[in-house]
């Protein structure tokens, strides 16, 4: 027979039992209720539900309909009876009731089956929370039920479990162990392989080091060994053959200056005296006049230059002002108060049969360089600009070097074609230099001569070579392993003709400035740029045969 019902409330997170014995229970909102729910979810007010206590069964005789209550998730219904573990639910709210009767054991009948519904504990606890109402009711249902759990549980089965659990913990910490020694060791082994790979890194770069420094010095040796033929194909058209005529003339009158004797023949001064002959200082025919109808003092000459850009050519002093070398004019012209004077100076290009008329800019007083330049209307479109190298660095001790021009003037150009042909062209025009050379050029036979050597010394004025040249290359561009000018040949020894010197480029840029020329990086435009100036400097030139 059931002495109550105990009824578990939860509404949302709150929850509380409670145990009622009353054969009347009304469950609602209002105040008459015996148990009150307050709660904004619902909108009813009043008894949702009202049980009955008929014969020890609690059974339901009224509901609100209109909350739609529900029995284990079915409609209720009026007059079913509420059976132990049945929960009441209001849809659509978090409000929810348990219910649990609690019956008094008969005295006669006994049974060591525990209740199917509810333990004694859970009687205890109802008890104790009905007759202390203050208490923590969800406290002391928790302590009850592990209370009556543990008494429940034979030493037997708490031995088997605690056996389980010392053989988890222990597998957990096997495994446990294992894992860590599987991944300190795979963390070696992944040390060991990036130690290993950085060991054939460095092997493989110190391999790719030596093949680019072999690939570079295969370079290094195919670039020289091609470096003459390049050059000679790419800059060989800028080499210019310079050919002038120069008299003397009275310093004082200006008049042209002539030997006494009208049958005596002038000796050329780039050609040694024959046996048996009298040198010119002392020769009678040393004194000159201004009267008379003698032979005029004249001499033509000849070297290399080679273009710069914008028209501009660099060659040697003593290529522009011969005289200043030749120690029989210099006594001429002091014995005679005389002095030079250019009657023609023009170049040849390779290529090009005419000649173009050469002007005289500007002379150094301390290196053997000149800068002189062609008119711009008259500069070929095509011909090739020369690149002067500004790394001082380029020129060192054993590096390669190419020199390209005309030693020997038209004598080496005639040894360049066949023997008979040369013979005629001496019967034809040996007798005028001028003459042989017009006709080199018509017949494209003019080219420089290009030779190869190494630097054997130098310093901050000169370097010294090794590739031949000889009288005529004087002007001459020194082409460096960069494939740019870095010096200016200037003078060969006649003894040993293995050693030849040149001016250092950098003087002739200096000098090269000073007549208004830019490097291609600074003209206007950029490198393809053009020297606006050019043919103002021209019109401006420095005139360099001054009275003496």
């Amino acid at each position: 027979m059931a002495l109550g019902i105990i009824i578990h409330i939860s509404v949302g997170s709150e929850k509380r039992t409670e145990f009622f014995s009353e054969e009347f229970l009304r469950i609602g909102s209002d105040e008459t209720c015996d148990l009150q729910i307050h709660t904004k979810q619902l909108d009813s007010t009043g008894v949702w539900l009202q049980l009955e206590n008929t014969e020890g069964v609690f059974r339901i005789t009224d509901f609100d309909a209109a909350i739609g209550l529900t029995v284990n998730g079915k409609p209720i219904r009026r007059f079913i009876a509420i059976a132990d573990g049945d929960v009441i639910d209001i849809p659509e709210t978090d409000i929810s009731l348990g219910f649990f009767a609690l019956e008094e054991k008969p005295s006669l009948i006994a049974t060591k089956r525990a209740d199917p519904y509810i333990a004694p504990f859970i009687s205890e606890a109802a008890l104790d929370a009905a007759a202390t109402p203050q208490r923590d009711d969800a406290k002391a249902f928790l302590r009850e039920f592990v209370r009556e759990l543990s008494r429940e549980i034979s030493w037997t089965t708490k031995a088997i479990v605690l056996v389980l659990a010392i053989g988890f913990l222990s597998g957990i910490l096997y495994l446990g162990y294992a894992v860590s020694s599987e991944l300190a060791q795979a963390r070696r082994q992944a040390e060991d392989q990036r130690e290993m790979i950085s060991r054939l890194e460095n092997q493989l770069g110190q391999t790719s080091h030596q093949l680019g420094e072999l690939d570079k010095t295969n370079r290094d040796l195919m670039k020289t060994v091609s470096l003459a033929p390049n050059l000679r194909v790419e800059y060989g058209n800028a080499i210019c053959l310079i050919v002038g005529v120069y008299d003397l003339v009275d310093r004082s009158s200006g008049r042209v200056l002539r030997y006494q004797d009208p049958y005596a023949i002038q000796p050329s001064p780039y050609e040694p005296p024959s046996e048996g002959e009298v040198p010119m200082s002392a020769n009678p025919f040393g004194v000159l006049t201004t009267e008379g109808s003698g032979s005029p003092v004249e001499y033509d000459f000849i070297g290399t230059g080679f273009h710069v850009g914008d028209g501009y050519i660099v060659t040697n002093r003593h290529v522009l002002q011969p005289w200043t070398e030749d120690d029989i004019v210099k006594t001429m012209m002091r014995n005679s108060n005389g002095r030079a004077r250019i009657k023609r100076l023009e170049i040849y290009f390779p290529n090009l049969p005419q000649p173009f008329p050469l002007r005289v800019l500007q002379t150094s007083s301390r290196e053997d360089l000149a800068v002189a330049s062609i008119e711009k209307g008259q500069l070929p479109e095509d011909l090739p600009v020369i690149p002067l190298e500004t790394d001082s660095e380029a020129s060192t001790i054993g590096k390669t070097v190419v020199t390209m021009g005309y030693p020997s003037g038209p004598d080496r150009l005639l040894a360049m074609v066949d023997d008979e042909e040369a013979n005629s062209i001496n019967r034809r025009f040996g007798n005028s230099r001028q003459a042989l050379i017009q006709f080199l050029a018509q017949s494209r036979k003019i080219a420089p001569l290009t030779t190869q050597g190494a630097i054997t010394d130098l310093d901050t004025r000169r370097i010294v070579h090794d590739a031949r040249t000889a009288e005529g290359g004087s002007g001459a561009p020194l082409f460096g392993q960069t494939g740019k000018v870095i010096g200016v040949n200037f003078g060969v020894f006649t003894e040993n003709t293995a050693v030849n010197m040149a001016v250092p480029i950098s003087y002739a840029i200096e000098l090269l400035r000073k007549t208004g020329w830019l490097p291609p990086e600074e003209r206007p435009g950029g490198p393809a740029g053009q020297n606006q100036v050019a043919a103002t400097n021209a019109n401006t030139s420095v005139t360099v045969m001054k009275p003496q």
